[in-house]
């Protein structure tokens, strides 16, 4: 089948992430059109309508005219400008998936869509995370994915130096409690000077991958559910600190069929100084999570197995 993702932006990178594993893993070909660029992530591009000469306008249009699926992203649909063109006039005979991302519109106003979804007569509808589930029923959770053969995404050798680096990288602070992190972390500071932090912000893509390499523990945020940031640290073989809920973690049991959890729990500030203290004074600790956690990323979150399992979704549309 013929796949085509459009989007605004590239969601954390996901878009560009599920098309590459769609071309290398699966019998489908996927293309991916975005129209803006935020922040400084730099995700790999395919289609980005604003880079389109005729010649890419041409080929935008033909893609469209040609795919089998359109698999909308965050809060994109048929009417999204894509330059001079929208993908409605492409729609008849195409089968329609919705993907939501947790964006703030959707958060804030579900029923918005769960409405227009209705009154559309669409149902194939994804979630990023499990938490978004009940914003969207009879949508299905499709896990977000990370190359984790990917030197970028493997174990660095960290040269021991002394210090015990935290990484954290919130694209948005305010939701990544991020303020919350920076005040446990100076509490701690005072009896483990060998605690250093990197807020990763304002970074491409690239160079926050490096900057998580080179740390020894990474902290995602303590909503209830998980991020990418999440996943590349798994991946990287670094325990990672998060305040996954019993919802999220019954869900990623049930998806993969696993009973134990990578994800050190901690759930507000008392519980997040306990779980970092502890993480930067037992070396082994950390040696024995983050093992765990590149296994759990190789063995059962795993690349392959993810764009397989998105590639049958396809296969069932109607």
């Amino acid at each position: 089948m013929r796949i085509v993702m459009i989007a605004e932006n590239d969601p954390a990178g996901t878009g560009s992430l599920f098309r590459s594993a769609i071309n290398r893993l699966t019998d489908h070909t996927c293309r991916l059109v975005t129209t803006q660029l935020r922040y400084n992530h730099l995700f790999p591009k395919d289609l980005h309508v604003p880079w389109l000469d005729a010649a890419g306008r041409d080929e935008l249009a033909e893609v469209l005219d040609t795919a089998d699926v359109f698999h909308f992203h965050m809060l994109a649909d048929e009417h999204m400008p894509l330059g001079e063109i929208t993908a409605a006039p492409f729609l008849p005979g195409k089968k329609i998936v919705h993907h939501h991302h947790g964006h703030h519109a959707f958060r804030s106003d579900p029923e918005f869509f769960q409405k227009k979804y209705r009154e559309l007569g669409r149902t194939n509808l994804l979630v990023s995370t499990p938490d978004l589930l009940p914003k969207l029923p009879g949508a299905r959770w499709q896990p977000n994915l990370v190359p984790e053969g990917d030197p970028a995404y493997k174990p660095h050798p960290r040269r021991p130096d002394g210090r015990v680096r935290l990484g954290h990288s919130p694209t948005r602070k305010e939701l990544k409690n991020t303020d919350t992190l920076l005040a446990v972390c100076q509490r701690l500071k005072a009896e483990l000077p060998q605690l250093t932090w990197d807020i990763i912000d304002d970074a491409s893509h690239a160079d926050c991958l490096a900057r998580k390499q080179a740390c020894d523990i990474v902290f995602d945020h303590m909503q209830g559910y998980f991020g990418m940031s999440s996943l590349e640290a798994l991946s990287q073989g670094t325990p990672v600190i998060a305040g996954l809920d019993a919802w999220n973690r019954t869900a990623i049991r049930d998806f993969f069929h696993c009973d134990t959890l990578p994800w050190v729990l901690a759930h507000d500030a008392t519980e997040l100084e306990h779980a970092l203290g502890e993480l930067v004074r037992d070396a082994g600790a950390r040696r024995e999570i983050g093992a765990a956690s590149r296994a759990f990323m190789e063995d059962v979150w795993n690349e392959a197995f993810l764009a397989r399992s998105l590639g049958a979704y396809y296969e069932t549309l109607t």
